[in-house]
């Protein structure tokens, strides 16, 4: 049986010589796995591209009873974006994004909200053209409120982290807890008001990510090590 849905490209892997197999998030079935034949021969060239973190995608696939892997019968970019390919910082921020999602979102079967926060929240990105800085932070706040463990306080996050015994940083002077006020106010403003947050460098804007990613493992069995956050570091070091 054939199903049309529009879906997000979470990550792919390398299947036999030419294919992939990727895995969608899809507005009809949740997350999928699809087998995707010959995207890697060299030509017609350009197909790979299609399957890159995020990107918006209308897919004709098979699906099965069973569940499992399938394959996709047709594909073509819904909306194809005018700035994350081309933008160090926003390709650094979507490659970050999106294995948090294929970490966290892991439900095969529908749920429109969620794809549509995710759908919206990636067109908004691309077409942001400044003061996009805390665009990840923001986010990760969002989506934690679709997967069941949404904040109402920066203090409820940086409560439950420093409860855990994890410090926003090692090289940190100074008492924790005094650091996590600071941080404290900050996600306040990242879930009140977060057009008007003002982080004031790259150095704080990377240990509030590390509280955020500690405060999902906290709460996502298993979500282990996020390597991608290692390179948004860097891509965030001003």
């Amino acid at each position: 049986m054939l199903i049309k849905t529009r879906g997000i490209v979470l990550n792919y892997i390398r299947y036999r010589e030419t294919s992939i197999i990727a895995r969608v998030y899809t507005e009809q079935l949740g997350l999928q796995s699809y087998v995707v034949n010959g995207v890697r021969k060299a030509k017609p060239p350009g197909r790979i591209a299609l399957f890159q973190p995020f990107t918006l995608l209308e897919l004709v696939a098979y699906t099965s009873r069973q569940g499992g892997i399938t394959r996709l019968s047709e594909f073509r970019c819904a909306e194809p974006f005018s700035a994350i390919p081309y933008d160090v910082r926003k390709s650094s921020v979507v490659l970050f994004l999106s294995e948090v999602v294929g970490r966290t979102v892991l439900e095969e079967e529908q749920n429109e909200p969620l794809f549509n926060f995710l759908h919206d929240s990636i067109l908004q990105f691309d077409r942001q053209a400044e003061g996009f800085e805390n665009f990840a932070l923001h986010f990760l706040i969002e989506l934690s409120n679709y997967l069941g463990f949404g904040a109402e306080s920066g203090q409820e996050i940086t409560s439950q982290v420093a409860f855990a015994g994890s410090a926003p940083t090692a090289h940190d002077a100074g008492p924790v807890a005094l650091r996590f006020q600071e941080f404290d106010q900050y996600f306040d403003d990242l879930l009140r008001n977060p057009a008007q947050v003002a982080i004031p460098n790259g150095r704080v804007r990377r240990e509030l990510l590390q509280v955020l990613i500690r405060y999902y493992q906290l709460h996502v069995d298993k979500l282990g090590e996020i390597r991608s956050l290692a390179v948004l570091s860097e891509v965030l070091a001003e």
